[in-house]
């Protein structure tokens, strides 16, 4: 009897699943247009729709260190035409707004697949003196707390990823957080902070330019993007590895079948060789796994970050 009652619930879940979709879907972004969250998702979704056959509406939804577009995304229905963008910040989120959050991350959101990775890259202001990560070092160790670093704000990953740089080299600098990439670039560039870690593909173009310089790549071999660019351990820092990255979300209780089915459209769109290509140019590696190796990969971050958030004492913006 109970297995009869449980056919009959799913029933009309399956047959939405089968039939899905019928009409657009709307993509949240939570964050402005024209970075990387919003860049890879158009680039990516423009491909999956032809595959899906019904247009994707990528819906701009910036404000609140994205929660309020992932809130929108939390609280609509679970029927696969509404989804979510997130990156490395929401794993932050997690923990700097703990209990403070207007959904359940754990059940309101749900993994599709990671679709790409982008290392971080070091940089200082081009007067700034040290010129590499062991100049770097020795020279905040030698002027404690008076090396200023900036970040596109609280809790994004640039702050995290020098925060954690800062606890695994024992250095002091002071963090100056702005209101996005573009101010906190603008302020090294005029030497008001003299260290920035961000995405390659906004910081290499002034790197080449002579503008800024790059001391390293938190990650373990050099990128197609950026191949002049030494690892940090090439340039004689600790060995981390940190980045942003690209993952793509549902609303809890989504159907199985659509989830997986957004899953492998994501994988086979953004493996094709024209995407591949266009993205390791600007440092983003891409991926397109499953939703169980996806959920697997943001678990480890939103424990990865807790410990540099704690241990570094990190409080979110009232």
């Amino acid at each position: 009897m109970r297995k009869l009652l449980l056919a009959a619930l799913a029933a009309p879940l399956i047959a939405h699943a089968q039939s899905w979709p019928s009409k657009p879907i709307r993509w949240v972004v939570p964050y402005t247009g024209g970075g990387i969250t919003d860049v890879v998702t158009r680039v990516v979704t423009q491909k999956m729709q032809a595959s899906l056959g019904q247009p994707i509406v990528v819906d701009n939804r910036p404000g609140a260190n994205s929660i309020l577009g992932s809130d929108i995304a939390a609280k609509s229905a679970p029927d696969g035409y509404t989804m979510l963008t997130v990156i490395a910040g929401y794993a932050a989120n997690v923990t700097l707004y703990q209990g403070k959050l207007p959904f359940d991350p754990r059940k309101d959101l749900t993994p599709i697949s990671l679709a790409g990775v982008a290392p971080l890259i070091l940089t200082a202001n081009a007067s700034f003196p040290p010129k590499d990560v062991r100049d770097l070092i020795a020279f905040a160790k030698a002027n404690p707390g008076k090396v200023n670093f900036g970040s596109s704000g609280i809790g994004a990953a640039a702050h995290l990823t020098t925060e954690l740089l800062k606890q695994t080299a024992g250095i002091d600098m002071v963090h100056v957080p702005y209101k996005g990439t573009a101010p906190a670039l603008t302020a090294l560039m005029a030497n008001d902070i003299q260290i920035l870690v961000d995405v390659p593909s906004t910081l290499m173009p002034h790197v080449r330019g002579g503008k800024i310089k790059a001391l390293a790549m938190f990650s373990a071999k050099r990128i197609p993007g950026a191949p002049e660019v030494p690892t940090m351990a090439e340039a004689g820092g600790p060995p981390l590895e940190s980045s942003t990255w690209v993952l793509f979300m549902a609303p809890g209780g989504t159907p199985r079948e659509i989830v997986n089915r957004l899953a492998q459209e994501t994988a086979r769109a953004i493996n094709q060789s024209d995407i591949k290509d266009r993205f390791s140019q600007i440092g983003i590696e891409t991926v397109g796994n499953t939703p169980a190796e996806a959920a697997q990969f943001l678990d480890a971050e939103i424990a990865k970050w807790a410990k540099v958030i704690t241990t570094a004492g990190v409080k979110a913006e009232q």
